[in-house]
């Protein structure tokens, strides 16, 4: 047998051997822009899928994607708008199929050369089903330790969408980070049903203000307006606000969505994707998330409390202390 036949012979069998493992590895672009398009529930202004747009409108400015996009996709719809990217050959979807989870995974099969890369609470679905998550836990337990700090009732409230794992891991990072300046504090927690119904979050806010709460975890938008009309400081979520309200934004947990935004972008072109968990990459480690400038609230925050965040931090980025992950559902201990 010659040299050549016997790696003809074990390219084959490698070929063969992907493909009956489940983790068969979809075709390479290499040599041309991707196809890639988003499509979301809300609008692209909405925090959490802004910072997925703002990712892929990054790599389309360095030309190395072709990105278009569907914004306030219906539920009831997402399937047919998935169907109609797919068939047109793009070759990279992004989204958020937190209420479409079935749907959605019926349509990555009927495409499986088709990459899809979803905002999900489920697993990955071999070949071509990836899902992300926002895993901002690290942050927003730095920003629960700010919050304390700057709480002079030791009463914070927290506003939330809806209760799910990715909405209830942050808030509880934040409760425990905040527990570690201050033992005693205490919470008020409510969700008002929607991702985007920014009068819902405020008055939501009015009430906890109402109760007693002089610091606001603003999960939603709509919360940091209520804090800048009673007087009342924000710590903010996923993106970072304080330009708008720089009285009362007092610090943000950020994501940074580019890490993988760009993972997946090159997998795809170099023929490697396959169903992964891309959650990991929003953690600080991976630069998916950090802590935002303190700003106009530099040494404004008592210094002995910056002093134990800037330890956590550290330890957190070298790995010494882990943030504990809890999905359940957070309660109001007030």
């Amino acid at each position: 047998m010659t040299t050549s036949t016997r790696r003809t012979l074990l390219a084959a069998g490698l070929a063969l051997a992907a493909a009956c493992s489940g983790l068969a590895t979809l075709p390479a672009h290499a040599q041309a822009k991707l196809k890639v398009v988003g499509i979301y529930t809300v609008p692209v202004e909405q925090q959490w899928v802004s910072r997925i747009h703002k990712a892929l409108n990054a790599a389309k400015a360095r030309g190395e994607i072709e990105y278009v996009f569907s914004e306030n996709v219906a539920n009831a719809d997402y399937e047919r708008v998935m169907r109609q990217y797919a068939e047109a050959g793009h070759q990279l979807i992004l989204g958020e199929v937190f209420g479409v989870e079935a749907a959605a995974r019926k349509v990555a099969r009927d495409y499986p050369k088709t990459a899809f890369l979803m905002g999900s609470s489920g697993k990955p679905q071999a070949p071509n089903f990836s899902v992300f998550d926002n895993y901002i836990q690290e942050p927003a337990y730095l920003t629960g330790m700010i919050a304390a700090g700057m709480s002079k009732t030791g009463h914070i409230g927290m506003v939330g969408g809806y209760p799910i794992p990715e909405v209830n891991r942050l808030m509880h990072a934040f409760m425990d980070g905040a527990r570690e300046i201050n033992p005693n504090v205490k919470f008020t927690v409510s969700f008002i049903g929607s991702w985007f119904d920014p009068p819902k979050a405020k008055e939501a806010a009015f009430a906890m203000i109402d109760k007693g709460a002089d610091v606001l975890y603003a999960e939603r938008f709509g919360v940091s307006d209520a804090a800048k009309e009673r007087g009342k400081l924000a710590i903010g979520n996923v993106i970072n606000t304080q330009d708008q309200y720089p009285e009362t934004v007092v610090a943000s947990a950020l994501w940074n969505m580019e890490p993988t935004v760009d993972a997946a972008i090159a997998k795809v072109k170099a023929g490697q994707f396959t169903a992964e968990d891309y959650g990991p990459y929003s953690m600080m480690k991976h630069k998916g998330s950090e802590l935002a400038p303190l700003g106009t609230f530099e040494g404004k925050v008592p210094a002995e409390v910056m002093a134990k965040v800037r330890a956590r931090e550290k330890a957190i980025l070298e790995g010494k202390f882990t943030v504990k992950v809890n999905d359940s559902e957070p309660k109001s201990s007030r």
